[in-house]
């Protein structure tokens, strides 16, 4: 099979004392997400959605919340981990489409930012990164604003798509 396709999602709460990053990028001024490395929902839900499409598991299993080694990690440097896992497999990204979800910050004018630190790690052409911002409409723990969730779809391929012949 030369293409594949993968999905990922993450959630981390909100918490005191944290810097809020995602895709890459710190959000100045803004509460931070709780979790175990820099706590990036936007790209650990593309990593998962990676790992997915190369059939290699998820992040929990490459880089566990439980390893000491992975405390504080930046989340940018486990996703050229996996680029690089990919890489090895001659598996290499197409397009990744992801949607963050979140009442606050309001997101589009950090959404160039983003797209472009992904793409960058990713070693794609920034129109080949979408990132999308919604809001939960106050339902539920995101609509609530209590953290942010964020879901990706990768496209992975390996060599030029087969060409197959039409039959008339």
């Amino acid at each position: 099979m030369n293409i594949r396709v993968g999905t990922g999602y993450d959630l981390h709460r909100f918490g005191e004392g944290r810097r809020l990053i995602l895709a890459g990028v710190c959000l100045e001024g803004e509460r931070g997400l709780v979790g175990h490395s820099d706590a990036d929902v936007v790209t650990h839900a593309v990593i998962d959605a990676l790992l997915g499409a190369a059939g290699l598991g998820d992040i929990g299993t490459h880089f566990p919340p439980d390893d000491p080694r992975f405390a504080a990690a930046d989340s940018i440097g486990l996703l050229r981990e996996v680029i690089g896992m990919l890489a090895e497999r001659a598996w290499r990204v197409v397009n990744i489409d992801t949607t963050v979800i979140a009442e606050r910050p309001r997101l589009a004018p950090c959404i160039p930012a983003m797209r472009s630190t992904l793409a960058e790690s990713l070693g794609i052409n920034v129109q080949c990164v979408s990132i999308k911002a919604k809001t939960n409409e106050g339902v539920g723990v995101l609509g609530a604003g209590e953290a942010i969730a964020a879901i990706a779809v990768a496209l992975i391929s390996r060599g030029a798509p087969e060409m197959r012949e039409q039959v008339s």
